[in-house]
């Protein structure tokens, strides 16, 4: 189609080779996250994206939860300011009716800060990144993204800078995680959505999603749906060093009836391969940097009870979520509108038990490594499976449709704001 031959062609002339070197030992993910202060406690933020909450939970062990942050404490300000722009108001409610199901979305993805004083979260429904003190729940500082939507976020391995997808400007905004200071930016394909830094730093990762709340959502539809492709950058210069294509990729290994729209995705440790879930796919790929093609797919159950009916899945997800073992052994994948989650071997893609869950949104490792971490945001509830087993070990209860769960650090006598 004329529409996919420009895609193409374009691809081909952004298309730069991108080094990427493998260590010569594989860091654990605690060594290779940023060092934090003394006398900082190992914690786990819990978005609650309909509550307008953060849970914060231990990183381990029984995952109980220590306290909770209201991440909106300016919300009559921010609604007066919305009610008083009808731009800006047509906007709200298209996200509370769309991606938000009924409901407002209050936050989508937050990372704390070294010191681990403040934790910086993005707000889709007010189009803004906030960061907001541990101690007394106040706003440290603001940054409106552009556009009308702010989504998936990343922080630099040294923490020090948070990078933020601004979903209706294909702009990635790139911020001083301390000041909430632009400083850099840069362009993306349609609906910019997951970011993800490499290890050293030196890159930033986009995917771009296209556009996921129309009811086009047969096969031969898929090229209605945007364009939607990886954009890596330099993080220092933020200019643009390759474009990934996966609509080429995905049709030179025969998948052609696949979407191309790339959602959640995890690099292996030496940051070789990179795994990745796409719209409407029960399943993942993995994807190889160097020879740039896709070299394994896995196919995940099917649930029975799942409707076949696209136009049912929520934003055109079927698998929304996967992480991977410190070591680089297992994958752990949220198996969204299948209802279960399951630890995957990554030697041979063979997967475990098939865990129960109620909509799963996303998946994270524990802080020893040890588990893995589901959002269920169906049951308002997260729940860890054991990385060895693939069972489940325990459940705890969280706000209102958890989504995003992230590790950080809070003081070590921290049990929530004071309010003061």
């Amino acid at each position: 189609m004329p529409v996919r031959r420009t895609r193409h062609l374009c691809s081909i002339a952004a298309a730069l080779a991108l080094t990427v070197t493998a260590p010569a030992a594989v860091a654990t993910a605690a060594e290779s996250a940023p060092r934090p202060s003394a006398g900082l406690r190992e914690v786990l933020f819990v978005g609650n994206n309909w509550d307008g909450t953060a849970d914060v939970i231990e990183s381990g062990g029984d995952f109980a939860r220590i306290g909770r942050i209201d991440v909106v404490p300016d919300k009559d300000e921010r609604m007066a300011e919305i009610n008083a722009d009808p731009i800006h108001w047509i906007y709200f409610m298209a996200i509370r009716n769309g991606v938000g199901e009924g409901h407002d979305q209050f936050v989508d993805d937050m990372y704390s800060t070294p010191d681990g004083r403040s934790v910086v979260v993005s707000r889709p429904s007010f189009a803004d990144v906030v960061s907001l003190d541990l101690a007394t729940g106040r706003i440290n500082w603001r940054f409106p993204v552009s556009g009308y939507r702010s989504d998936h976020m990343a922080v630099s391995p040294d923490g020090k800078r948070v990078a933020v997808s601004a979903s209706t400007s294909n702009t990635v905004h790139v911020l001083d995680i301390a000041t909430g200071r632009q400083v850099g930016s840069f362009a993306t394909g349609d609906k910019p959505h997951e970011n993800l830094f490499s290890r050293d730093g030196r890159y930033i990762w986009n995917m771009s999603i296209g556009d996921v709340n129309t009811a086009l959502d047969a096969p031969w539809l898929d090229w209605t749906k945007g364009d939607r492709r990886i954009t890596v950058v330099d993080a220092t210069t933020f200019r643009q060093v390759k474009v990934i294509d996966m609509r080429d990729r995905l049709d030179a290994a025969g998948l052609r009836e696949h979407s191309d729209a790339v959602r959640p995705a995890a690099f292996s440790p030496d940051e070789s391969k990179l795994y990745f879930q796409v719209s409407f796919f029960n399943g993942f790929f993995e994807y190889d940097v160097a020879t740039d093609r896709i070299t394994r797919t896995k196919t995940l159950p099917k649930n029975p009870a799942t409707s076949d009916d696209r136009t049912t899945w929520v934003n055109d997800s079927r698998h929304h979520g996967i992480t991977m073992k410190p070591d680089g052994t297992k994958l752990c994948v949220a198996g969204t509108m299948d209802d279960y989650a399951t630890v995957v071997d990554r030697a041979t893609l063979k997967e475990g038990p098939l865990v129960t869950a109620s909509k799963p949104y996303w998946a994270t490792v524990s802080g020893d490594g040890r588990s893995c971490v589901v959002s269920e945001s169906g049951a308002d509830r997260v729940t860890a499976i054991d990385f060895a087993t693939g069972e489940k070990t325990v459940s705890v209860p969280v706000g209102d449709h958890p989504q995003r769960v992230r590790l950080g650090h809070v003081g070590t006598g921290w049990s929530g704001p004071s309010g003061g």
